[in-house]
C-alpha cells in the first residue's frame, strides 16, 4: 500500500485529502508544517508528499529544497491558493513532481498521485537495474596494480582529459572506459562503444561519421555515426590501433576541431564528446612501422592506463572467482557454489592467456560441471592446466 504524507497548515484541508486518498486505499499521514513534515521523512519513508506552499515555521519550497538536497527520491506535489506561473516554474526548478492549485480538482489531484508513484517506481527500478548493470562492470582485485588504476579512475574521470587505456585481450580494458564514463559529468548521457577490428575497413568511417543518402551503394537512406550517437557523452574506441590511416585522419580532425562530416556530405556538424581508447597493440611499434599516425597517438594519450594481464596479478584470483561464481549462479538463479583453497590455488597457477574473459569461462564452466562444491580433481578435469 502507497504511503502518502500530507503537509498544510489548515486542518480542513488536510481532513478533506485525506478522506478522498483513503477512499483510493492509500496510507494517509498528517503534518501541520514543513518543520512537523521534516520530522516524519526523517523517521520512514514516503511515497508521495503533498505540500502546501505557504505555511508557518517552513514554508513547503523550503521543506521541498531540504528533502532534495538530503538526496530523498520522494516525489513532491504542490499545492497552493496562490499559485502563480512563477510559483509552479519556481517549484518544478527545485525539484517538484507536479503544481497543483487548490481547491484542487479530485479527478486532476488523484491522476497527479498515480503519475507521481509510476514515477517513482520507474525510477527505483533505473536505479536497481543501473546498479545490477553497473556490478557487472566492477573492477575487482586489490593487487597494487588494480589499486594503482582505481586511484587514477578517481582523479582522471571528472576531468575531460582523453584516456589511452592499454592491456592484454580479455584484461578488462573495457571495464576501464565504463568507469571513467560512470564516474564523469557525462554519465546521465550515453556512452558509444566501437569496436575497431570488428568493423571492415571501408565501413569504418561511415559507422563513426554517418552518411548521406546515395554516399554509396548501400546507403538508402541518411544515417547518424557514432560520434553524433554519443554527442553530451563517451565515445569509447576499442581496439583503435586496428583502425585504418584513412579513418584516423578523421578521427584526428574530429579531436582537432570538435566537429564531424557524414560520408557523402560536406555540411559540418558540431560534436560534444570525450573520447576515450584502449588497443591491445604497442602503439609506437605501431608509429614506426608506419601503421598509425603519431599526431592521433598523441592527442589520444592525455592520459594512459595500463590493466596488467591476469598472470601478473594471481593475488586477485580469489576474490575473481568469488565474484564470478555468485554472478554466474545468479544468472542462472540457482545458489552460489563453494570452491575449496587447493582449488583456488591451482587457477592461481595457470597462465590465464585469455585473461579474466578466460577466468569468467572457466568459472562457469565449473558451475556448470562440478557438484555442490567445486574441487581441485573438478578443475584438473575440467581446465587444460
Amino acid at each position: 500500500m502507497s504511503h502518502i504524507l500530507i503537509v498544510d497548515d489548515e486542518k480542513t484541508i488536510r481532513q478533506a485529502l485525506k478522506d478522498i486518498l483513503e477512499d483510493e486505499s492509500y496510507e494517509v499521514s498528517e503534518a501541520p508544517d514543513g518543520e512537523a513534515a521534516w520530522a516524519l521523512l526523517e523517521e520512514q519513508t514516503y511515497d508521495v508528499v503533498l505540500c502546501d506552499i505557504k505555511m508557518p515555521k517552513m514554508d513547503g519550497v523550503e521543506l521541498l529544497s531540504k528533502a532534495m538536497e538530503s538526496g530523498m527520491d520522494v516525489p513532491f506535489i504542490m499545492i497552493s491558493a496562490h499559485g502563480t506561473i512563477e510559483t509552479a516554474v519556481d517549484a518544478t526548478k527545485k525539484g517538484a513532481f507536479d503544481f497543483i492549485q487548490k481547491p484542487p480538482d479530485l479527478n486532476r489531484l488523484l491522476l497527479t498521485v498515480r503519475n507521481a508513484l509510476s514515477n517513482s517506481t520507474l525510477q527505483t527500478e533505473t536505479k536497481r537495474l543501473k546498479k545490477k548493470i553497473n556490478s557487472r562492470y566492477d573492477i575487482v582485485g586489490e593487487s597494487a596494480g588494480i589499486v594503482e588504476i582505481k586511484e587514477t579512475i578517481e582523479k582522471v574521470a571528472p576531468t575531460e582529459a582523453r584516456v589511452l587505456i592499454t592491456g592484454e585481450n580479455g584484461t578488462g580494458k573495457e571495464l576501464v572506459a565504463r568507469w571513467l564514463h560512470e564516474k564523469s559529468h557525462r554519465s546521465a548521457s550515453p556512452m558509444i562503444e566501437v569496436n575497431c577490428a570488428a568493423i571492415p575497413s571501408e565501413l569504418i568511417e561511415s559507422e563513426l561519421f554517418g552518411h548521406e543518402k546515395g554516399s554509396f551503394t548501400s546507403a538508402h537512406k541518411q544515417r547518424s555515426g557514432k560520434f553524433e550517437q554519443a554527442q553530451g557523452g563517451t565515445l569509447f574506441l576499442d581496439e583503435i590501433g586496428d583502425m585504418s590511416l584513412s579513418a584516423q585522419a578523421k578521427v584526428l580532425r574530429a579531436l582537432q576541431e570538435n566537429q564531424i562530416t557524414r560520408v557523402g556530405g560536406d555540411k559540418n556538424i558540431k560534436v560534444d564528446v570525450r573520447v576515450l581508447a584502449a588497443t591491445n597493440k604497442d602503439l609506437r611499434k605501431e608509429i614506426e612501422a608506419g601503421r598509425f599516425r603519431e599526431d592521433l597517438y598523441h592527442r589520444l594519450s592525455v592520459m594512459i592506463i595500463h590493466v596488467p594481464a591476469l598472470r601478473d596479478r594471481s593475488d586477485d584470483i580469489p576474490l575473481l572467482v568469488d565474484h564470478f561464481l555468485n554472478q554466474v549462479s545468479q544468472e542462472y538463479g540457482t545458489a552460489p557454489k563453494k570452491i575449496t583453497s587447493e582449488a583456488i590455488e591451482l587457477l592461481q597457477k595457470y597462465k590465464w592467456t585469455g585473461n579474466i574473459r578466460e577466468l569468467r569461462n572457466i568459472v562457469e564452466r565449473l558451475i556448470i560441471m562440478s557438484n555442490a562444491q567445486i574441487t581441485k580433481e573438478d578443475v584438473i578435469k575440467y581446465v587444460e592446466i
